[in-house]
């Protein structure tokens, strides 16, 4: 008897031990498909996907969007960034009808849809480099160091009324008579075959990108700055700009981009030959010499003296269209600090 009653008490604790075993393990099942649930939530949180159209094909004045992209920063942000070519109307009008939330384009080029009745719903909400560096460029020793030595000489039109406006204004604040200067139309893609053909003497370039290639293909060449010889014309090009709409709709969405997009181009200032690696992985049908002299020139130019990158000084800025607006170079009169904003920009 006494050991029937021994057997069932064990038969009830080895029982209870079960149960309580089995109870153990199904809370850690539940609490481990809890955590895997949890997981999965945050790893398919669907990421915003976003547009980004360039200017031109891809060059170092991209290199911070393509390090931002390969880096991951978008992404940290919640972000997906398409990156594409800009269509045959241009960055500008893709951004503009919202199928591109952000893009490049220029001070000057965007001075024709800042007001008025043609006025496009963008605005400038970033400055990629900090001054410009455009102006023209000659063979060496053909007396175009200066602008008055365009004077006999043929220069490569785009026979952009704003463009014009600029060369007859240095020409003539250095001395000399515009109407003596060949104007050539032209679109230049090639300036070293250009310059070395001598099918133009002088050419309109941005010393970044096509003044180090006549660097690195050891052509010796004259340059001057406009901004050198007129301190109105130190405008802002290039520039990023978004969609007004998602701007309004999304403020938190643009600052998250402009955040990622800051990360990439403070590190094309710190380590530009890893950078230009990535331009080159992304481009590989760019010269390798080219990108990484351009980008060891541009390290410098991205943010210059200013402490927060992309910032658009409202002085310069106002200063150009101002002088725009007294040429008669603007259908409509443009207002001041009109086209742009620093709101957006990460501290």
């Amino acid at each position: 008897m006494k050991k029937k009653i021994l057997a069932a008490f064990l038969a009830v604790c080895m029982l209870t031990s079960m149960a309580a075993c089995g109870s153990s393990e199904d809370k850690r099942n539940k609490d481990s498909a809890a955590e895997n649930t949890r997981d999965n939530d945050s790893g398919s949180e669907e990421l915003e996907k976003l547009t980004f159209v360039l200017d031109w094909t891809p060059n170092t004045n991209h290199t911070g969007l393509y390090v931002a992209k390969e880096k991951g920063y978008f992404e940290k942000e919640g972000l997906d960034v398409e990156i594409v070519q800009p269509p045959e109307d241009g960055a500008d009008a893709l951004v503009a009808s919202g199928k591109a939330q952000f893009g490049v384009s220029f001070q000057d080029s965007m001075a024709p849809g800042v007001a008025g009745e043609n006025a496009l719903p963008s605005t400038a909400v970033a400055a990629l480099i900090q001054h410009n560096t455009s102006g023209i460029i000659s063979r060496k020793g053909e007396g175009l160091d200066t602008p008055k030595g365009l004077e006999g000489k043929k220069y490569a039109t785009w026979d952009g009324p704003i463009e014009k406006a600029m060369v007859q204004n240095v020409v003539e604040k250095d001395g000399g008579d515009f109407s003596k200067v060949e104007m050539i139309p032209s679109t230049v893609t090639d300036e070293v075959s250009a310059l070395k053909s001598k099918s133009v003497d002088a050419i309109w370039i941005f010393y970044a990108w096509a003044g180090i290639a006549t660097e690195v293909a050891d052509l010796e060449t004259d340059y001057f700055a406009f901004k050198d010889i007129n301190p109105v014309f130190d405008y802002y090009t290039p520039v990023v700009i978004a969609n007004n709409d998602f701007l309004e709709k999304e403020p938190d969405t643009a600052k998250a981009f402009l955040r990622a997009l800051k990360q990439g181009y403070e590190e094309a200032i710190e380590d530009p030959d890893g950078a230009a690696d990535i331009l080159l992985e992304a481009s590989p049908e760019l010269d390798e010499k080219l990108v990484k002299a351009s980008q060891e020139y541009l390290k410098d130019q991205y943010k210059a003296e200013v402490s927060q990158w992309g910032y658009i000084d409202p002085a310069r800025w106002n200063t150009f269209y101002s002088w725009l607006n007294e040429s008669g170079l603007s259908e409509a009169e443009i207002p001041e600090n009109a086209g742009f904003s620093n709101d957006y920009l990460p501290e």
